[in-house]
């Protein structure tokens, strides 16, 4: 009973994060990129939306700041790898660290309060099923935009730059530009899942974003195996995104639950991305060598 009553707390913060997935998953699999500056935006878009709030500002307008602070963050990576020439892994470390002391300076501490009971907050762990509810709403409606967006030429082109760079500036689309614009979509998207973190939990804190990446890249792992069979719509790989982080966090529940040792699951997180990342290239070796053999045999 006590595992079942524990769930629907689970729920939610795959939602949360499975907001915050989807941002990964655009700079990833989309742009491929691999972009740490999530760890740093993520808080940024908390404490932002934590500050704001405590100072009155109604929740909306502190979600739309949380969002431009993310685009901010996420354009500041952009700018150091297209302006600058930076390696796009080491422009999102310079960005993270450059948003750690911004966060802390924005809170002016390392830790805010944003209890419910004191702030009209959008949703609580004091209220977890109401909090789900505008959570599937808030995920239906990212999935649907994202899905209008990319479906655009402007979508189309970032895409495209993903997949082929090089072809893409051929047929004319300029690939700093949409590479830039993907770097900041995905930091709003990230930014806006921590201003809706902070609130559920209650909290603004400066190491809520520690290991958000492998999180991240935990449910897009674990909603590609889920969707598998369905069809390549990219709708639905988006909503797989999200039910992958569901799941995390249910697994990360039955962990508690069953006693293990809680501070190994992001290592556990790591060792399946790893597995399921590097799958694909072992398979390929080992059909290339069964290839090779097979040809030496044929020839013999």
């Amino acid at each position: 009973m006590e595992l079942l009553s524990a769930l629907p707390g689970a729920v939610a913060q795959g939602l949360v994060w499975g907001i915050m997935a989807i941002g990964v998953y655009i700079t990833y699999k989309i742009l491929d990129i691999a972009d740490l500056t999530v760890d740093g935006s993520i808080c940024t878009g908390a404490t932002v939306c934590a500050m704001l709030m405590i100072n009155g500002v109604p929740v909306w307008l502190a979600l739309l700041a949380a969002l431009l602070s993310g685009i901010l963050a996420g354009a500041l990576t952009g700018g150091l790898h297209i302006v600058l020439g930076i390696p796009a892994i080491l422009s999102g470390i310079l960005t993270q660290l450059v948003l750690w002391s911004v966060n802390l300076k924005i809170m002016g501490k390392a830790n805010q309060p944003l209890s419910a009971r004191n702030y009209r907050v959008l949703l609580s762990q004091m209220n977890i099923p109401a909090a789900i509810v505008i959570l599937v709403i808030c995920s239906v409606l990212l999935v649907a935009l994202l899905y209008l967006f990319f479906g655009t030429e402007l979508g189309a082109g970032i895409r495209a730059t993903g997949i082929n760079p090089a072809m893409s500036r051929a047929q004319g689309i300029n690939t700093n530009i949409t590479k830039l614009i993907g770097l900041a979509l995905s930091n709003g998207i990230v930014a806006f899942s921590g201003a809706l973190l902070c609130q559920y939990q209650g909290y603004a804190d400066i190491n809520m974003g520690k290991g958000a990446v492998v999180i991240g890249l935990a449910a897009v792992v674990i909603g590609e195996a889920v969707i598998s069979k369905l069809p390549p719509n990219f709708a639905i790989r988006l909503s797989g995104v999200i039910i992958g982080a569901v799941i995390y966090y249910i697994v990360y529940q039955i962990i508690i639950f069953i006693g293990l040792d809680t501070d190994l699951l992001k290592m556990f997180s790591a060792i399946v991305v790893a597995v399921f990342l590097g799958a694909p290239y072992v398979k390929k070796q080992i059909t290339a060598r069964r290839g090779i053999q097979k040809g030496g045999k044929t020839n013999a």
